[in-house]
């Protein structure tokens, strides 16, 4: 376990360098006019235009920039200032904001899913073909079937109509101006577990030794809970992390939906309005939470069933 985690780490960096400084050699190839406003454009002269995109280092070539970015990257953890999301704010100050905010809608959001998804799915299952087990087919249907932004307002009239909820995200109000976009999180994972985790037991109670336990006596209670839940679970389980990882990565629609200052729509922003040390920050992010998402994943796997084995005497994975 100890030599599979030390080489998946090393893995991961070096997945993590790859990808950003793809990214990095990309950005710099972008057309530099995009550098200045509109007004900015109109205004200043080529030569001083020059002088701000060399002072910048935007003039330089895509591989001494990426040298550039890669030291200050690894020797210092310095991911430079924003220039247009929040300017001369350093990148990390500005991304860790936005993703405290974030993170604490995901959390919450993610944590309500789970406590009504697995046992939706599980009393589906259960109850196959049954009142219960349509019901919930008929939500995961609605969730997946309508347009998120149609669910979205359906939602947002009922919370503000019937409730008196806020329409909009206040940091002076974080809690009730909360309760409607962490509604809207949960309803897409809330579908998607009840809908896998159904799945998935559906599928163990076809095989032989829940025939066998039929035969031994074993009552459908013992069955589902200390035979299908347990075996059921572990495919759940090497999704929770980067599902997870993900959610607390924002939402773009809701957080967008909602104006919500979180990291949804800090990318897409980060790109539009070209300030480039953002989005190598942001990439620098998502690849981490990731990776360490899908390596979290296989570790609960073990965790969930000790006959899952992540390296074997070779030291080959399983």
């Amino acid at each position: 376990m100890f030599k599979y985690t030390i080489k998946r780490v090393l893995q991961s960096l070096g997945t993590v360098l790859i990808v950003v400084s793809i990214v990095s050699l990309l950005l710099s190839l972008m057309p530099t006019d995009y550098f200045f406003t509109e007004e900015q454009l109109i205004k200043l002269t080529d030569k001083q235009k020059e002088d701000q995109l060399a002072a910048a280092g935007l003039l330089d070539s895509p591989i001494v920039q990426l040298f550039r970015f890669l030291e200050n990257l690894i020797l210092k953890f310095d991911l430079g200032t924003s220039r247009r999301i929040q300017a001369g704010v350093p990148v990390i100050k500005v991304i860790g904001d936005k993703f405290a905010i974030s993170m604490r809608l995901g959390c919450i959001a993610l944590v309500i899913s789970l406590i009504l998804g697995v046992p939706m799915g599980i009393l589906q299952a259960r109850h196959k073909d049954h009142l219960f087990d349509h019901i919930g087919a008929a939500y995961t249907i609605f969730v997946n079937a309508v347009p998120r932004l149609v669910s979205y307002s359906l939602v947002l009239v009922i919370g503000v109509k019937l409730f008196g909820l806020p329409s909009m995200y206040s940091t002076r109000h974080a809690v009730r101006s909360s309760i409607l976009p962490i509604i809207c999180l949960a309803m897409g994972s809330t579908a998607s577990y009840a809908l896998w985790m159904r799945r998935y037991m559906v599928d163990e109670l076809t095989k032989d030794y829940i025939k066998l336990a039929r035969i031994k006596g074993l009552s459908t209670r013992q069955i589902m809970f200390k035979h299908v839940l347990r075996n059921a679970f572990v495919p759940m389980v090497q999704n929770l992390p980067t599902s997870f990882m993900l959610t607390i990565g924002g939402s773009l629609l809701v957080e967008r939906f909602f104006s919500i200052p979180g990291m949804g729509p800090l990318l897409t922003d980060s790109i539009t309005r070209y300030d480039l040390n953002m989005v190598r920050g942001l990439v620098l992010l998502y690849a981490l939470l990731g990776i360490f998402g899908l390596f979290l994943g296989d570790v609960l796997m073990t965790v969930c069933d000790p006959r899952i084995r992540l390296t074997g005497k070779g030291g080959d994975t399983r």
